[in-house]
């Protein structure tokens, strides 16, 4: 594991921006940024994320792609021609035929030729939107999903997209990462098509102060869909943004926001899993871990995504409508973490050291030490 530093530097109207970033396995990470402006002023345009990569990315998935998997899959049972795909997508046979070479080339089995029509031989476990959306339908993530083959970083494209004015429930999915989101210039290695790489972007009604509970809700979410598919699993919740199997991370959430002083303008969450990966860089071998190391079985990164999705949804909704939402979320985090409570720890930054005493009223972890009890805002907090 590479341990980041924590970041805490004054900003107007007595604001702060406060971060904290890690990195285990091919996970995400947690790291609020936000940005200020004074009391009174006229708020800035939101300023662009920079990108954090020159590779070449290439754009988003083909939407044909997704549409050819999906009549392929609706028509299972029977050979599909290639002018029935033709007709339905609106292109050539001879397009039909490149695209379907394109799926074979991403690891879609996809039997047939030109001449005899085409069949899917296995159901493919790609996250993309013409299989993800109808599995969602009535969350605020069905109409807005993007994907990717390959890309830097889907936190940054989702933080570009929030600021170019992307729609609440915005999703941006990828089947590799090139340029995981780390600190500085820190970046890592994710597996293609073997774990979940997923952004979202959210426009809360909310004071910055107040966005470390969007974070503890998609760690409650991942836990929530986790336990949906294979519900004698039970992850525990670290704070503020891991997730853990026998003490080995297979989940990090990274969340990062642009906001004035009193409010949040956009706000994306980032959530990395480690699905069905079974090997690790030797310097993560013994603190990480994925769905399918703890298990021996395969899991369904559709099924996962799609049940990760719909708890995300159902978290962020009582946020938004019920008073009582960010006590309740607060609560069950807390009784969710083996650590956040009666727990012997040390925070890299800031010398604290002391047994946990739960979480504050909005989210911050207490540490009751030698002189007294002292808040956690942030920080890499470690048990002793």
């Amino acid at each position: 594991m590479c341990v980041l530093p924590h970041s805490r530097e004054r900003l107007p109207c007595g604001t702060e921006k406060i971060g904290l970033s890690h990195r285990a396995g091919n996970a995400h990470n947690l790291f609020i940024r936000e940005t200020a402006t004074k009391k009174g002023s006229r708020a800035k345009p939101a300023r662009r994320v920079p990108r954090t990569t020159p590779l070449s990315i290439p754009a988003g998935t083909d939407e044909r792609l997704g549409r050819i998997v999906r009549l392929l899959m609706d028509h299972a049972m029977v050979v599909v021609s290639g002018t029935k795909i033709a007709d339905e997508i609106g292109t050539s046979r001879s397009e039909v035929w490149r695209l379907i070479q394109q799926l074979r080339g991403l690891g879609v089995d996809v039997a047939g030729h030109p001449a005899t029509g085409y069949q899917l031989r296995a159901v493919p476990d790609l996250l993309l939107p013409d299989i993800v959306a109808p599995l969602i339908k009535g969350t605020i993530f069905a109409k807005q999903l993007s994907h990717y083959y390959k890309i830097g970083s889907t936190n940054t494209e989702a933080m570009q997209a929030a600021a170019d004015g992307a729609p609440e429930g915005s999703v941006f999915l990828a089947e590799e990462q090139l340029a995981g989101r780390g600190r500085g210039a820190n970046t890592w290695h994710s597996e293609r098509s073997t774990g979940i790489y997923c952004s979202a972007v959210l426009r809360p009604v909310m004071p910055p102060s107040d966005a470390l509970v969007l974070s503890l809700a998609a760690g409650l979410a991942v836990q929530s869909g986790v336990e949906a598919i294979m519900p004698g699993l039970h992850p525990d919740l670290k704070w503020p943004n891991d997730l853990l199997l026998n003490r080995r991370k297979f989940c990090g959430i990274l969340t990062e926001m642009n906001s004035e002083a009193t409010r949040v303008r956009h706000l994306v969450v980032g959530i990395g899993i480690n699905v069905n990966q079974t090997k690790f860089p030797a310097d993560l071998r013994e603190i990480a871990t994925s769905l399918k190391s703890e298990t021996g079985t395969e899991w369904s990164r559709v099924e996962l995504c799609s049940a990760l999705l719909k708890s995300l949804d159902r978290e962020y909704r009582a946020l938004a409508e019920n008073a009582a939402a960010r006590e309740s979320i607060v609560h069950r985090f807390e009784e969710n973490s083996s650590s956040a409570r009666g727990c012997k720890v040390r925070v890299d930054e800031g010398g604290i050291e002391g047994l946990t005493e739960g979480l504050d009223a909005r989210g911050f972890l207490q540490v009751r030490t030698a002189t007294g009890l002292r808040t956690v805002l942030s920080g890499t907090v470690r048990t002793i």
